[in-house]
């Protein structure tokens, strides 16, 4: 059972979401909040697998409610997806630095909706399209500070290769194929990686490649 912690400080959108959720037989609504500091609140006490979270909110925002979650080892199976419009794409480099694991637009499809709360469950990064071309539209036009934390010259050839390719959107099957290796390792780079980066999660592997250089988005 996938269990969802729902965060909006907008009454429809969260019953709009837990509408859907609610079908569902492997995925359990345990909560809602209407801000950040409700949403810490319930995090420390459900440990939900999933915390949808609104960006901006009253009393405080959800970056800095991943921030904090993030911060806390004892929260590190929560797994804080993003929910922003079209029209705040500025937040979203912001927020995966903070520790989010993805972003999903609000206007999202159904069924889209409902598969992005299991990517994100599994712990897999989730970007959606429109959200990645803004983060990569941002590092061609404004790269960001060099990257200094000193980990990537930790990695083997294969594991760059394997971020490389993660920090490009390829699954872990996706990466097999081109990589001619098995899924499971694949998914073992990606995991080493990780953890010499001391990376949260898959999305953050993303930003550690653009900010060190390892990625170069097209057109840079």
């Amino acid at each position: 059972m996938i269990r969802v912690l729902l965060v909006d400080d907008q009454p429809l959108i969260r019953s709009g979401f837990r509408a859907l959720l609610d079908l569902e037989d492997d995925i359990e609504v345990v909560a809602e909040a209407a801000d950040g500091a409700e949403c810490l609140a319930f995090v420390k006490e459900l440990l939900p697998d999933v915390a949808l979270v609104d960006i901006q909110m009253p009393v405080m925002d959800g970056i800095e409610a991943t921030r904090h979650i993030a911060a806390d080892p004892d929260l590190a199976d929560v797994h804080v997806v993003m929910l922003t419009n079209y029209g705040m794409d500025e937040y979203v480099f912001d927020a995966l630095r903070a520790g989010a694991a993805g972003f999903l637009v609000k206007d999202i499809l159904p069924e889209d909706f409902l598969h992005s709360v299991r990517v994100a469950a599994r712990g897999d990064a989730l970007l959606a399209p429109a959200v990645t071309r803004t983060l990569v539209d941002r590092y061609v036009s404004q790269p960001p500070p060099a990257f200094t934390s000193g980990g990537l010259e930790r990695l083997t050839d294969r594991e760059r290769e394997t971020v490389a390719l993660a920090a490009g959107g390829l699954s872990n099957d996706e990466i097999a194929r081109r990589l001619v290796i098995s899924p499971a390792t694949a998914k073992t780079h990606i995991n080493r990686a990780m953890a010499k980066l001391h990376a949260r999660d898959r999305a953050q592997l993303v930003v550690f490649a653009y900010e060190s250089g390892l990625v170069t988005p097209r057109g840079a």
